[in-house]
């Protein structure tokens, strides 16, 4: 996960065509010190979408209940309005079908109905601080797919700042190498291997590996 927001209070536009869902959002996020804007969508439409009138926020919260491509619309047309904004969509319930075009276009968090009312303030605040927030075998099965498709590619060139080695360590572990299978590759120890690792983490502002293959494929999209 990245390192916390310097603002305390990040404004949350909250986006729905149900004023009822709408509502409990609101609720479950009354007390917990955000600055929150509503919005009701009039039209779950997705040509629609594209020209919706937003307001900035740093966090958008989308109702995904609509059709799938309208969802998919509304989160790429908030991504081009707003790049450094952050999203988090909620559900029914997500799946490979439609979690996995959502990670692609730029959301961070993914949370079913029945998790938002437990966990949203939480996920909000991870996600405001430039996290992720997506079920963790969500996580895995994306990272993975996307493993299969860029194996030995390189996703980013990542910080200005990375040495060679860095590099190299950062396209090992864009295909999944343990640390030993890079040790061998790059002909170095594998506590050198865990240093490379460890600064990579950092300067990319994340805790986990996943996270850091996840960060360099929103930031690069792989061309088909």
């Amino acid at each position: 996960m990245r390192k916390a927001s310097s603002s305390r209070h990040p404004t949350v536009c909250l986006l729905s065509s149900h004023p009822l869902v709408l509502a409990e959002l609101e609720r479950l996020l009354s007390s917990s010190g955000f600055r929150l804007q509503v919005r009701r969508l009039e039209s779950t439409l997705a040509p629609g979408l594209e020209r919706l009138s937003l307001p900035r926020a740093q966090v958008f919260v989308i109702d995904a209940h609509a059709p799938r491509q309208a969802t998919e619309v509304l989160v790429a047309a908030i991504q081009d309005r707003y790049p450094s904004a952050r999203q988090i969509a909620v559900a029914d319930d997500f799946n490979e079908l439609n979690a996995f075009p959502l990670l692609r276009l730029g959301a961070k968090g993914l949370l079913s109905y029945a998790d938002a009312r437990q966990q949203l303030p939480q996920a909000l605040g991870v996600v405001a601080a430039g996290g992720f927030w997506v079920p963790r075998n969500l996580l895995s099965r994306f990272v993975d797919s996307i493993l299969g498709i860029v194996h030995s590619r390189r996703l980013t060139r990542g910080p200005a700042d990375l040495s060679r080695r860095e590099r190299e360590t950062l396209d090992a572990l864009l295909e999944n190498l343990s640390n030993k299978e890079i040790a061998n590759r790059l002909h170095i120890s594998e506590r050198t291997v865990k240093f490379h690792v460890s600064s990579l983490l950092a300067k990319f502002g994340v805790r986990r590996r996943t996270d850091l293959i996840l960060l360099c494929f929103q930031s690069r999209p792989i061309a088909p």
